[in-house]
């Protein structure tokens, strides 16, 4: 979509705050702008985590070129204290999200901790916001999803430049089965398989969309679905093809649905009278949704997933990742939302 290459410096390098930074994607997205030459900030979690907790030094080393502050996103005070600290920026990138969804989560990250992030830019003079959202909010029956767009909605009112970026699936949430099928396991699927399709995208190419945003004017007050490259593939394609690269004979072993309901049914009652349960419930919802919607651009007219108009970019394939899963050349990060 951009006329700009990857390998490309920006003609114009600016000065770039991110708010999580120490996601897969948020790494990747500060590995993109530092390699265009931008001046990154990257606005962290006192002892933020890649996963596990790291002192300062240890992110700094994940996080090369990037200079680093630390804070309490969900405190407006720190957001302007510490993050923008009075200093000038040019674009605010913020790749931050719940990581359960569970809604006192969604609505104090994805919504309010934006909301703080968004005036504090304002008043800092930010000309533009490059936010990471999802695909999934086109069909809002989640309250993570309609935390996104509440703040989505407030950032196109803001009346400052946006770009609203909507990927697909990541190969992290969809990685989840790997060492179950290499240990001799059946892949699992909802239903034959085939009720859902997604076009996966790398952290990579994801960051290098996101990076490139700053400096192409098509993806400016857009909203940008975007998924990787080539066809969308069905879970039942992910199972036979992990079977292909291991040599072996493909061995399903088929979910129906109707269990998840019957979990989330179970769930929802005992959260009545539990705060633990009531979240199980939300995180079960989750996973259904994820089990029977797929991460496609959605027609509003029919009501159905459009592979054909969901864009692509990048050249990283799911299939390749999981062949270097295989040979331990890579090692998945699994994701709060995974199903599996």
């Amino acid at each position: 979509m951009s006329a700009i290459p990857p390998s490309e410096k920006s003609p114009h390098p600016k000065r770039v705050l991110v708010l999580g930074a120490t996601g897969t994607i948020g790494r990747a997205t500060v590995k993109a702008l530092v390699d265009r030459g931008h001046e990154v900030v990257c606005f962290l979690r006192t002892n933020a985590g890649f996963g596990v907790e790291h002192e300062p030094d240890e992110s700094s080393r994940l996080l090369h070129g990037a200079a680093l502050r630390f804070g309490d996103v969900t405190d407006p005070a720190s957001v302007d204290a510490d993050g923008f600290h009075g200093e000038k920026f040019d674009v605010l990138v913020s790749c931050l999200a719940s990581r359960t969804g569970v809604p006192r989560d969604a609505w104090a990250i994805d919504y309010q901790a934006h909301c703080h992030a968004l005036k504090a830019a304002k008043a800092d003079g930010v000309e533009h916001i490059v936010l990471l959202s999802a695909i999934c909010v086109q069909k809002p029956l989640l309250e993570f999803q309609r935390a996104k767009l509440a703040f989505e909605a407030e950032l196109i009112a803001s009346g400052l430049s946006y770009s609203i970026v909507r990927p697909t699936a990541f190969f992290k949430s969809l990685s989840g089965q790997v060492d179950r099928v290499k240990h001799g396991k059946p892949f699992l699927v909802f239903g034959d398989g085939e009720l859902t399709a997604c076009k996966p995208i790398s952290a990579r190419d994801l960051g290098e969309f996101i990076a490139r945003c700053l400096d192409d004017p098509a993806c400016h007050n857009q909203i940008l679905p975007i998924g990787g490259p080539g066809e969308a593939i069905t879970p039942r394609q992910q199972g036979e093809e992990l079977f292909r690269l291991l040599g072996r004979e493909p061995k399903f072993r088929h979910v129906p649905v109707a269990l998840l309901d019957a979990i989330i049914v179970t769930l929802s009652a005992l959260g009545r009278i539990s705060e633990r349960l009531r979240d199980k419930a939300e995180l079960a919802r989750i996973g259904r949704y994820y089990a029977t919607q797929s991460m496609l651009v959605l027609d509003p007219r029919t009501g159905r997933y459009d592979a054909a108009a969901t864009p692509s970019t990048g050249s990283d394939t799911l299939f390749d990742y999981y062949e270097q899963l295989i040979r331990g050349k890579a090692r998945a990060e699994r994701g709060d939302h995974a199903v599996f």
